[in-house]
């Protein structure tokens, strides 16, 4: 095959398996996806999707359960010379200089000490933070921690750069500036680079830098589908064709996704994330409000609200799953039900959520008719996170629980000790 037109990277029918107690998990099925010279590719996948899971074994840092990655035709067995990784969190070793956090790869390398030097001392001054080697991680703000980031992954010489969320931690004046000052980088040919695979939950980011985005479906997380973004650079946010792409993946990421409930009782449930009610009511308010009345285009009431396609998703997903909206292209609407509790009083919310959530959501239902059928009406988290665990990993049984307390709380349909971690019918107002 001719180098130039063969893939930097494949994935050839990816799987990946965590066993559990009852059964096993199945995190990625199927996943085959290809990445070509000259190339950004975007993963994008609401929760539960496995993106984080899929760049991880890419990296060479955990093993698949079935299926084949190949970087430039070779399949990755482990940690691969070539391919480098920033990360969400920086990671940065907080007891080395700016110049000793990205000397280490080179070190660890075995590359001369005075080579990693010069290497070193020319990365930093290419992701602009010349004068700063000396600094401590502790001296530097957030975006400048996070260029020592790109600059411990790019003084390796990377063909292929992984990118997980490399923004999100980021304020956003910050996060536009940096993925700016990389993508100058990139389209001027300054960086080894000839790939980069990004996991993002930011929808406009993605297309604000992307060649194609990959979406991926949850649980299991598979492709979904793949969007080609032939915009030239610069980009401009504004233009039709931009916001054209960013509703085609909104519509995407919001198909309906399946009633929580599966087979096997009442506590096994979908993994939910925890949204704050607040966050719920203030969703429901401002989409029954004018200039919406009932109907909102997702990227436009994002703004009004100012949330994320990682906050606004599952917010809009909950309402869905307790029937207050539906999710249609793209767009939020709300039930009568949900234009009723936008317009109701405190005590009125209380009972339209409480009614939806004892219907819509078996997991509280469930808590609430164990805690009846016990003489002394209380029962320990413990017992709940149990069954969970038979069918979500122990994080997202935790989550779901956390989110099913935080809603039954606000509901008054049961009381939850943090302390003691145990649930009861005590105290629940009539």
């Amino acid at each position: 095959m001719n180098p130039e037109t063969e893939p930097l990277l494949e994935l050839q029918g990816a799987r990946k398996v965590f066993p559990k107690a009852a059964g096993e998990l199945v995190v990625l099925e199927d996943v085959s996806l290809s990445l070509r010279s000259g190339e950004i590719v975007g993963l994008l996948g609401r929760s539960g999707s496995g993106k984080s899971t899929l760049l991880r074994a890419i990296a060479g840092l955990m093993p698949l359960s079935a299926g084949r990655i190949l970087y430039r035709g070779v399949p990755v067995s482990g940690p691969t010379p070539g391919v480098a990784m920033v990360f969400q969190n920086f990671a940065l070793f907080p007891w080395l200089t700016v110049l000793g956090n990205v000397e280490l790869g080179l070190q660890a390398l075995g590359v001369p000490a005075q080579e990693a030097s010069r290497r070193a001392l020319a990365a930093i001054d290419l992701i602009g933070l010349d004068g700063f080697e000396t600094a401590y991680p502790r001296e530097l703000s957030g975006g400048m921690r996070q260029r020592v980031g790109f600059a411990r992954a790019l003084v390796v010489d990377p063909t292929l750069l992984l990118m997980d969320e490399p923004f999100s931690a980021l304020d956003v004046l910050t996060a536009e500036t940096l993925r700016t000052d990389f993508l100058d980088l990139w389209l001027e040919g300054q960086v080894p680079i000839r790939g980069v695979l990004m996991v993002t939950h930011n929808i406009e980011e993605a297309v604000f830098m992307c060649d194609r985005v990959i979406v991926l479906a949850a649980n299991p997380g598979r492709v979904q589908a793949e969007i080609p973004i032939p915009l030239p650079h610069p980009r401009d946010r504004l233009s039709p064709a931009f916001h054209q792409i960013v509703e085609q993946i909104y519509a995407l990421l919001t198909a309906r996704a399946a009633s929580i409930a599966r087979p096997g009782g009442p506590a096994a449930a979908q993994h939910m994330r925890q949204v704050s009610t607040n966050v719920l009511a203030g969703l429901l308010e401002t989409v029954d409000a004018a200039p919406y009345h009932g109907r909102a285009d997702l990227p436009e009431v994002a703004d009004d609200v100012q949330l994320e396609a990682d906050e606004l998703l599952p917010a809009a997903e909950t309402l869905q799953m307790l029937g207050l909206a539906e999710l249609v292209e793209g767009d939020i609407v709300l039930t009568p039900a949900g234009r009723d509790y936008a317009q109701a009083d405190t005590q009125q919310r209380k009972r339209i959520f409480a009614e939806h959530l004892l219907a819509r959501v078996p997991l509280v239902a469930h808590i609430c008719a164990v805690l009846a059928a016990r003489p002394n009406q209380q029962a320990p988290r413990v017992r709940f996170e149990a069954e969970l665990e038979d069918h979500l990993s122990r994080q997202y049984a935790g989550e779901t629980l956390d989110a099913a307390i935080e809603w039954g709380r606000y509901a008054e349909l049961f009381a939850y000790d943090d302390q003691s971690e145990r649930f009861s019918l005590e105290d629940v107002t009539a």
